[in-house]
């Protein structure tokens, strides 16, 4: 539910929805309220013309004669007799209501009229015929006072629930407020995705430019803000694509253009008489040649224009441990995947090298295992080095640091290589991490992402 929630998709769904059926729900109500009041005013009407209807009739008639009448009345679904005078009314309510007004206004002001309700009176009469059985319901007994001053009762049962109210009706109602339920909430989650659309290409073209600086820039199409949008990210990724270009360039020229001089300062150091001497100048004149190989190493590991293509990870790292071993390295592999990763051939390996070289230089040796974590491809590799203390395990991935026990021309690097593999790592959307193992030594954890099963291996 948390990660339903966490959507802004999933939110204008849900606000939408809630507010169209609350929207729905109180119109509902009030057309449910003014349906109520005209349908209780219908009736009253029509109660009050057949009631008019009824008294004119008996009234021009002779008194021997409305015995006929009353008992045709039976028909419109009346009790109707004479009882007298007004004092037979007794009880009733003489105050002003709505069908007393009504019958005041259609028989004359100078009429008796009374009203009474009963709460419960058995019912012979069914939609206007006699019943076979009887049944309960509430009644309201009219008392109108004839030309001659007799009175005439009438006892009427009260209409109940419309007919869409009430049996079969309710079932299909159900049912229409179902389906317009279910049309609102698709109308809800259209306008929801609409909505979101163009955050969900905004996010994929930025999980894009982390992937390849070169990626096209966004169309800029759409409502105004989305254009804004759209036009501010493609500047930003013009200004980010110069800037690496700018700095890459300027790295791969100045570590390029050394190679030449410290070449020529490696020919006139053969001169040099004092042996002595001599081999001091050629190793430092080595250490130099290093920082420029780092150097260019790292310009690379910046640099995205090498194409990206599906490679098997099981060969890929079978064939770099062989190369280490052969170079005299003890490095040892176990595990495979059979998965395949998109990757650039050559930054990968290069990565793969610089951590299986730091294993065997710091910690002696190099134990190589891989797995499929997850749809994520964890490589592993340990030594039995010292290990890195806890407060610099972060560290010694900025450029050019190096621990302080590391600083011998024997065993110190330039301090290039683990920024050099992270950032081919992250350019692979893959992560690195370094941990002290309890036994003693190293252990740095390369994760990444495997193709799914069943995906075309292709570039």
């Amino acid at each position: 539910m948390k990660d339903f929630a966490s959507s802004i998709g999933n939110r204008i769904f849900v606000l939408l929805l809630a507010g169209i059926v609350v929207a729905i729900a109180a119109t509902t109500w009030l057309a449910s309220n003014e349906r109520k009041s005209s349908l209780r005013e219908l009736r009253y009407q029509h109660l009050a013309e057949r009631i008019e209807q009824l008294v004119q009739a008996v009234d021009d008639i002779p008194a021997e004669q409305r015995a006929i009448v009353l008992q045709a009345a039976a028909n419109f679904g009346f009790e109707a007799n004479i009882v007298g005078d007004m004092n037979d009314a007794a009880g009733a309510n003489a105050s002003s209501g709505p069908v007393i007004d009504l019958l005041q206004a259609r028989l004359g002001t100078e009429r008796k009229i009374a009203v009474q309700r009963e709460t419960e009176c058995a019912s012979p009469y069914r939609d206007g015929r006699l019943a076979e059985a009887p049944r309960r319901e509430t009644c309201r007994v009219v008392y109108v006072s004839l030309h001659d001053h007799s009175l005439l009762r009438l006892r009427l049962h009260q209409p109940g629930e419309p007919p869409v109210l009430r049996g079969r009706g309710a079932p299909y109602g159900l049912q229409y407020i179902a389906l317009f339920l279910l049309l609102i909430a698709m109308l809800a989650y259209l306008v929801a995705r609409m909505a979101t659309r163009p955050i969900r290409k905004l996010a994929q073209a930025a999980a894009e430019l982390g992937r390849d600086i070169d990626h096209p820039p966004l169309p800029e199409t759409g409502p105004t803000e989305i254009r804004q949008a759209a036009h501010a990210f493609n500047a930003m990724q013009a200004r980010i694509r110069r800037q690496i270009q700018h700095r890459t360039h300027m790295l791969a020229a100045i570590t390029h253009d050394l190679q030449t001089p410290l070449t020529r300062m490696r020919l006139r150091l053969e001169k040099v008489a004092d042996p002595e001497l001599q081999q001091k100048l050629i190793d430092d004149l080595g250490v130099m040649h290093g920082m420029v190989r780092e150097g260019l190493d790292l310009a690379r590991s910046m640099d995205s224009s090498e194409k990206i293509q599906a490679l098997d990870i099981d060969s890929l790292l079978d064939s770099v441990c062989a190369d280490a071993a052969d170079a005299g390295q003890d490095v040892e592999l176990e595990g495979n995947t059979r998965a395949f990763v998109m990757a650039q051939p050559g930054a990968l390996r290069r990565c793969l090298t610089n951590l299986i070289d730091n294993a065997c230089k710091y910690g002696q040796l190099a134990r190589v295992s891989i797995a499929l974590e997850q749809q994520r491809v964890a490589i592993r590799i340990r030594d039995r080095g010292p290990g890195i203390p806890e407060s610099e395990l972060e560290s010694v991935f900025e450029p050019f640091y190096r621990l302080e026990v590391s600083r011998s021309r024997d065993t110190g690097g330039t301090g290039l290589g683990l920024t050099i593999a992270l950032n081919i790592a992250e350019n692979h959307q893959g992560s690195l991490k370094l941990r002290n193992l309890p036994e003693g030594g190293l252990e740095v954890l390369l994760e990444l992402p495997a193709m799914p099963a069943g995906k075309p291996r292709a570039s």
